[in-house]
């Protein structure tokens, strides 16, 4: 088994796309990135702490592939806004890649300069890729929120932009 942790704004909406496949073994929602040991939501949503709202992928890469993550990863995010991500504003919103190992870093600097160059943006793609930090898990409240909070998932994520923004950029590819 190995780990990707992604940041991609609010953690709530990053737990789903990758929480359905073959391979994927957990999703956790948690923090990343900080100088805070054992930060609290309560701490980390002031943008004091460091902490960047992450998931934490743990995956068989012979079954689900790192790119494959990659893959799903930028098609929930603007990759363009290091300022936070949809309604959710801040440096603990904002998006990036940690990477665990050498190999990561090689396939998401590839990944990123070849979204970059496919002109599907008109600003640049500017996500960081940041070698792993220790990770704090969110707390239980936090964890599959889409499932336990069924409703005000649906609700903040409608709320959010999010959607509406991804179907704009990614709607070519989903016609194919």
């Amino acid at each position: 088994m190995e780990k990707a942790t992604f940041a991609g704004g609010c953690f709530w909406c990053m737990v789903k796309p990758f929480d359905q496949f073959e391979g994927i073994e957990k999703v956790v929602s948690g923090y990343s990135g900080g100088h805070v040991e054992n930060p609290t939501y309560e701490q980390v949503k002031t943008g004091t702490t460091g902490h960047l709202e992450v998931v934490e992928i743990t995956f068989d890469p012979a079954v689900f592939s790192y790119e494959k993550l990659l893959d799903i990863y930028w098609q929930q995010i603007d990759p363009t806004d290091n300022e936070g991500q949809f309604q959710d504003r801040g440096e603990q919103y904002k998006p990036a890649i940690f990477v665990h190992n050498e190999r990561q870093r090689q396939i998401a600097e590839q990944s990123r300069a070849d979204l970059d160059a496919s002109g599907r943006y008109k600003k640049p793609v500017n996500t960081e890729i940041l070698d792993a930090a220790p990770f704090y898990t969110a707390e239980d409240y936090h964890q599959d929120y889409y499932k336990t909070n069924a409703e005000h998932y649906a609700e903040d994520r409608a709320q959010s932009g999010r959607d509406e923004f991804l179907e704009e950029v990614w709607q070519a590819e989903k016609a194919k």
